[in-house]
């Protein structure tokens, strides 16, 4: 019933900067919880950064300092800001949202978009 789409992702280069955005599109009831996860090559998939419907974040310690997490609850979209990028950053970053169905509430996540930190 709900779909999310990422976008923003593609090639930086270390210490630079990306925003990455996610539209939920479909039959929306009601989204609680928006965030990003991202799985780097050989690793499994980590939580990243989340944020309340109101807007309070929760980063991942490691990431604090180079990360925001925001989002319009009028357009349905979440964002996802990062700077001072590092090699070490490359991977899918996956967006999810947690959404009633009318039956209970539902994970959602997206297809993901690729982030590549390289010179």
């Amino acid at each position: 019933q709900v779909q999310l789409a990422e976008s923003g992702g593609g090639l930086v280069q270390p210490g630079g900067s990306l925003r990455l955005s996610c539209a939920a599109s479909g039959t929306i009831s009601s989204i609680n919880a928006m965030g990003w996860y991202r799985q780097a090559p050989g690793k499994q998939r980590e939580l990243f950064a989340s944020i309340s419907p109101g807007g309070s974040p929760i980063y991942e310690d490691s990431v604090k300092s180079r990360v925001t997490i925001s989002r319009d609850n009028a357009k349905n979209k979440v964002y996802l800001e990062m700077k001072s990028l590092k090699p070490e950053d490359t991977a899918v970053y996956y967006c999810n949202a947690d959404t009633w169905h009318g039956s209970g509430w539902y994970r959602v996540w997206g297809q993901g978009t690729q982030v590549t930190v390289s010179s």
